[in-house]
Formats: C-alpha cells, structure tokens, sequence
C-alpha cells in the first residue's frame, strides 16, 4: 500500500506501513493485521471490517525486533469478501483495504524429491551408522582459494536429505539429516542475536517446485535456536531467508488462489500460485510486512505459458531471492519473468524494474538473463546473480554475472562474468557467493557442481556431488563449532586385535585422537594417540582390553571431549 504518516503531537513524522498491503487481492482468511513502525500502545481504535463476516474483534501483539504491532483477529475471515481496517496511530486515522482469497485446497504435498530419487552412492561410518551422506569430491584446488569450508543440501538421489558442511579436500565436516520423506535446502551462515548460526530451509518440495516448511536456525553446538514459520497460514518457502541486523527475516512463501489468469493468456477460471514474501519477528513468530507478486506484477509479465487445464497450478512468477536494499528496499528476483524488481518496503510498490519483458533500463551487451537466481545487492551497489539460461534454453551455458546500474543513462552494464571450463548448463537454482577476498563461490544448482572463481574469473576450486544428487545453492564460509553432543565411538574385533573407530559430527578444532582401554571403565588408561584422518578416523589397538573411550584433541593437545565407554564389538 502507499505508505501513511502518522503525527503525533511534538514528535517528528514517522511512517507506517500496513499488511496486507493496500489493494491486496489474494489476502489469507487466517491473516493478521500488521502495523510496522508505531508502537502498540500508540495505535488506538482499530477497527477490521470485513464484508462477509461483519466487524472483527482481537488484540495487538508487539515486535521484538522493530516498532510495531500486529492485531490479531479473534476469528478467521471469508474467502472472496473486501476488508477495511481503520486506526488511529497518535493523533491519525489510517485507513486500508484488501480482498480475501478463495485458496486452492488442493493437497500438492507428494515429495518430488521422493519421485526423483536414483541410485546414487552414499557413505556410511562405523561409528556414526544413522549418517548416509553422499561423497563430495573436490577436482581441481589451488593455494588461490579463500579459507573455509562448502556448505551443500543433498537433494535427488538415493540416501538422506540433509544440511552438509565438508572442509577444503571433500571431507565431511557435518551432516544433519531432516526427517524422512523432507527435503533440505539453502544452507548458510547467518547472525542472529550477534553470533553466527546455521540456517536451512527443511520441508515438503511438491512437483510445483515450490516448498512447503520451516526455516531452522542452529548455533555453533549445533542446537536448535529458533525456527522461522510463515505467518498468516502460509509456510516458509525452500527459497531465501535472510536474517536482519534487527532479529527479523525475510523469508519467500506461496500461496495457492483461484484467480482469473486471462490477462495471462490462461482460463477466466484457473488456479495461481502467487509469491509472497513476509518479514518475520523470529522471536514472537508475528508478521510485521507482506508483499503479494499478484497485483504488484501483470500476469502478462511471465514467460512460463499458462496450462490448458484450469485446476492445474500456474506458477507465472516464482520468486526465489530475496536481497534488503540501502534504500529502504527489497531486491527480489523472479524466475519466470527472468526480471529483477526493486520493492518499497513502504508500500510494496515495484519501483524499477531489471531485465523481463518490461524493464526500467537499458540492458547492455551481455546483461541479459533467463531464469535467473540468487539476485543480490553488495556493499559497492553491485548486484550479482547467477544466470541459469536454461529450461527452456535460452543460453549456452550458465554464468553468474556482476551488474550495475548507470544511473545518469539509465543503462545496466556488465562488470563481472564467471563461466566454467568445461562449460555448465543448468536448468534451475544456483547461487553466487561473494567471498570476503573478492572471490565468486558458484553453486551450479540441478547440475550438482561448485565452483570458486578469482576476481579475474580464474577457476581456483571446483568440486562436485555424484549425479543425480544436487544442491539448491552451495556456499564457503569460515565456521569454528564445537559440539553439544560427545564423540562416536565403535569397536570391531579385526582378526587378533580391535579396531578403534571414531568421530565427532560438527567438531572443527579435533586434530588428534586418543584412545582409552581397560578391564573397565574405571580403569581406562591411555593406550594409543593418533592423527585425525577424515570425518571417521580408524586405530587398531591389541585384544587386551574390554572397554573404551576416546578423547578429543587439538593442536596443542588440549582436551575437546569424551566419549561414551563401550565395550568392544559395540
């Protein structure tokens, strides 16, 4: 909606936005009414209305993490009526409106990550027998590449789904399978409360290509901190969440409308599936802004052809990026219209457009994309992303490229290209990562690469997971953890002596083992030290022992943890 001014009496004007959005048109009969930037106890007076269901009782609830409040209706509203909320924020009226949707109740929930499972290889450890992740092979490395360690999603192939960290050779680091029958996707590394934490997305990836979950937030013990939901009955998106400075995120979800698609070249009567993208107060789960693609962007936008059958869903926009502007804005990308729009968080007007068929500038040589991914904002007023072509195809090859914006011609010119050698094509997801020594970190998204490449586009590092396993986005960060949980320990009988098996999913700092033996286990004593190999690391000790434990070591031998004592054979 345009955003409204209040004045209050000696205080200067501040503006305040409300969701849903002035002219919403496919609003949630579960929605809340947000108020960002007035506090709860300066609004005053509300009043929902809806045309169905007559005036809406409820009560404020306020943000933890910015100025606002949401009024929580105490009942649901109707499909097809008009809304109209009045307020009175210090010393003015607000007035907004919006329409609810008639939702698609259609059940899309059958995995498509189940229906395209393959044969693929997976490993598996002695001592931690629940992890099946599959082998990440690292092709070309060279002393150019920056410090750190790969972040994938395993996704489409045989064995588990899961948020993977592997260091600099392949070597697993951490893995964390999601529950059987989900899927993971878009791991990285985030702030929130002032310290770093891992974030994935784990849900339920109908055939739309679209998914239906929660975001995850874990911290440096790798134990659950917070988790992102979709307000207003929708559910978190697999596509972006990024964490705000404040302690909010923005995050992409979607909704399922019946809507008129003729504009769209589709049925009078057909089903839409339309991107949303919501800010979430994490601590309190409130919605504090809400953006609707759908009448914000023209149906005739698209270059994903509407389906015959009007009960099929048609995905004219999916938005799969989300990147917070200087300007009190959100860069979002949308892959179907192969376009880049700047919204006012404002009023959730598009303010110019990049790319499409209608765009605000120029496109010079070599700007133009298709079905990108992974838009993104950087500190110089760059912007990356990485450029699929393909599906249908449009380039011969994928590339993640850098742009800027001649502001005085009004032209969008290229100043960076990353291609591969041999060249990639692929036909969805992706990302492109700036590192803090300027290299590009590509992740090849359906096509299951990644690769670094130097500011001069150079290839530093290349490595990749076994066909047909993907993953939606790949990242390198610097990521030190330690554990809530104690080693793994197993021991096998290996002809006259045991075999001493162990490891410590997530532990970045172990270098050395040692291992413990005695008749029991309060006589164990020291009886072999070693050097930490692999995620698994593996020690044969002589039969003259029943029991055993290791201990966890650094560089300098200071002790890291303990675990459990068991007996061999276990």
């Amino acid at each position: 909606m345009i955003a409204l001014l209040l004045t209050a009496a000696a205080a200067q004007a501040t503006a305040v936005t409300i969701s849903p959005l002035a002219g919403t048109r496919d609003a949630s009969e579960q929605t809340q009414i947000s108020f960002l930037g007035a506090a709860a106890s300066q609004i005053h007076d509300v009043s929902v209305v809806g045309s169905r269901s007559g005036a809406h009782t409820g009560r404020l609830e306020s943000y933890a993490s910015a100025t606002g409040a949401s009024f929580l209706p105490s009942h649901p509203f109707v499909a097809g009526e008009q809304v109209t909320v009045r307020a009175l924020v210090g010393h003015t009226s607000l007035t907004s409106d919006f329409t609810v949707a008639y939702q698609d109740n259609h059940d899309y929930s059958s995995s498509a990550s189940a229906a395209q499972a393959k044969p693929a290889p997976a490993r598996s450890f002695a001592s931690e027998p629940t992890l099946q992740p599959p082998p990440v092979s690292i092709d070309f490395d060279s002393p150019q590449a920056a410090p750190g360690d790969v972040f994938l999603t395993f996704a489409h192939g045989a064995g588990q789904s899961g948020p993977m960290i592997v260091d600099g050779s392949g070597q697993l680091v951490w893995f964390r399978p999601v529950p059987k029958g989900l899927t993971a996707a878009d791991f990285q590394v985030e702030h929130y409360g002032g310290r770093p934490v891992l974030v994935w997305w784990q849900g339920d990836i109908p055939n739309l290509g679209i998914g239906f979950g929660t975001d995850e937030i874990y911290d440096s013990h790798y134990r659950l901190v917070a988790q992102i939901k979709g307000g207003n009955g929708y559910q978190a998106d697999l596509h972006d969440a990024r964490i705000t400075p404040r302690g909010s995120a923005f995050i992409t979800s979607n909704t399922l409308v019946h809507a008129d698609l003729a504009s769209g070249g589709g049925p009078r009567e057909g089903v839409l599936v339309d991107s949303v993208v919501q800010e979430i107060d994490i601590k309190t789960g409130l919605v504090m802004f809400e953006w609707h693609s759908y009448g914000h962007v023209a149906l005739s936008e698209s270059y994903s052809p509407p389906h015959d059958s009007s009960g099929e869903p048609w995905d004219w926009f999916h938005l799969n990026s989300i990147s917070p502007g200087p300007n009190d804005d959100l860069l979002i990308s949308s892959r179907n219209t192969s376009a880049l729009y700047d919204v006012s968080l404002a009023g959730g007007r598009v303010l110019w457009r990049i790319g499409g068929k209608h765009p605000t500038f120029k496109m010079d040589a070599g700007t133009g994309m298709a079905y990108q991914h992974d838009a993104r904002w950087q500190p110089d007023h760059t912007i990356t992303l990485f450029d699929d072509g393909a599906a249908p195809k449009k380039h011969a090859q994928s590339r993640a490229i850098r742009l800027t914006i001649d502001w005085a011609h009004q032209t969008v010119h290229l100043v960076g290209r990353d291609v591969r050698t041999p060249p990639l094509l692929t036909g969805s997801q992706g990302n492109d990562q700036v590192l803090p020594n300027g290299d590009s970190f590509v992740g090849w998204g359906e096509v299951p690469y990644f690769t670094e490449f130097s500011p001069s586009g150079q290839m530093v590092l290349d490595g990749r997971m076994p066909a047909p396993a993907q993953s939606y986005r790949a990242y390198k960060f610097l990521w030190n953890a330690s554990p809530a949980d104690p080693p793994a320990i197993s021991v096998q009988p290996a002809g006259g002596a045991d075999t001493v098996y162990t490891s410590w999913n997530g532990a970045t700092q172990v270098t050395q083992w040692r291992v413990l033996a005695g008749a029991s286990a309060a006589s164990l004593s020291p009886v072999s030290t070693f050097v930490k190999t692999g995620f698994e690391s593996a020690v044969s000790v002589p039969r003259s022992a029943t029991h055993f434990a290791v201990q966890a070591l650094d560089a300098t031998g200071r002790l890291l943890g303990v675990s459990p004592t068991v007996t061999a054979g276990s």
